[in-house]
């Protein structure tokens, strides 16, 4: 079954199994622990494995999913980062007629033809749940609701929300955390400023930001590394790092095939403009696709991830310098 987030917070409960990927990682854990919530799961009767782990492991994880709790109550059983090559695992032990316990995949962007898709989107008692970036009318609407719950929030200035549109978006946990803080900021002033906004980004400056994402895709190897450096002094995690990139060049996709231009602050709207000149679509997508995979290598692979977002952001600057310069001939 294909399910959108209404369906999920109703038909959790009945189903064997679900899938939760897409791009949107914050938005992918927090449907997991909505699930597990939902369900009612206690630790004990949770087993939590990373898909790289599913193959060795295969035998322990059949023979928990398929026996009841010894503690009483509902199982659960995360298998996380998932992929195609593990369907076949998934297939047997989401289908088995002695299942005891909700098994959850979350994975990351899978192709419209993945064959984890379509196994859970075909299945009997099983689903799948796509977790896209937040658009510009998703977002707004986010802000009000989480603004105005969490604290009597009643006006957003429109140089506030311009901004937050174009700095948020890539990752729904980073979006909720950065909300958090502005409500906590603005306290009893009920109002929301665009100074307020600027003071409450999540873990390093706009500007920094900005500075590594275009000068990145113009191919300023040079500002690259150091708007990076910046960035990482600053605290900014490097999953962070991915997931902003992800949002950025989903973005640019966007503007490149569609022609719809996002709602962007105007300090940046001259440099995506010229970022959409000089990256084609085909372009984008490899590059969309390397995120995913370095988003992946960032959580398996022992390398330290300031090492992997140093390394690809060098040589994909490089890369924007090669498709710069091809453009000025």
């Amino acid at each position: 079954m294909k399910w959108k987030e209404t369906d999920f917070k109703s038909g959790i409960l009945d189903i064997n199994a679900v899938l939760i990927y897409g791009p949107d990682a914050g938005l992918v854990d927090e449907l997991c622990d909505k699930a597990l919530e939902k369900l009612e799961i206690e630790k004990d009767n949770l087993l939590a494995l990373d898909a790289d782990d599913l193959r060795d492991k295969q035998d322990a994880v059949f023979a928990e999913s398929c026996s009841p709790s010894m503690f009483g109550g509902r199982k659960a059983v995360i298998i996380s980062g998932a992929g195609d090559s593990d369907t076949k695992i998934i297939s047997e032990l989401v289908t088995s007629t002695s299942l005891c316990a909700t098994i959850i995949v979350t994975a990351g962007d899978l192709r419209a033809g993945s064959d984890l898709r379509k196994l859970f989107e075909n299945g009997k008692n099983i689903a799948a749940i796509a977790c896209y970036t937040d658009d510009a009318k998703t977002l707004e609407a986010l802000i009000h609701k989480e603004l105005s719950a969490q604290a009597g929030i009643r006006q957003v200035s429109p140089d506030a929300m311009s901004y937050m549109l174009s700095h948020m978006g890539g990752d729904r946990g980073i979006t909720r955390s950065f909300l958090q803080k502005i409500a906590i900021y603005v306290s009893d002033k009920h109002v929301v400023d665009l100074e307020d906004v600027e003071k409450c980004l999540p873990d390093t400056s706009a500007t920094s930001a900005d500075d590594y994402m275009y000068s990145l895709t113009a191919g300023h190897m040079d500002q690259t590394m150091i708007a990076l450096d910046r960035l990482i002094y600053s605290g900014a995690d490097a999953n962070m790092l991915v997931r902003m990139l992800y949002n950025h060049f989903s973005r640019l996709l966007t503007a490149v095939v569609d022609g719809q231009l996002p709602n962007l602050f105007w300090k940046v709207k001259d440099k995506f403009n010229m970022a959409i000149k000089i990256w084609p679509a085909d372009e984008i997508v490899k590059v969309l696709s390397r995120l995913n995979d370095l988003e992946k290598s960032c959580r398996t692979s022992g390398m330290e991830p300031e090492i992997l977002i140093r390394d690809f952001s060098l040589k994909l600057s490089l890369s924007a310098y090669k498709l710069a310069l091809k453009r000025r001939k």
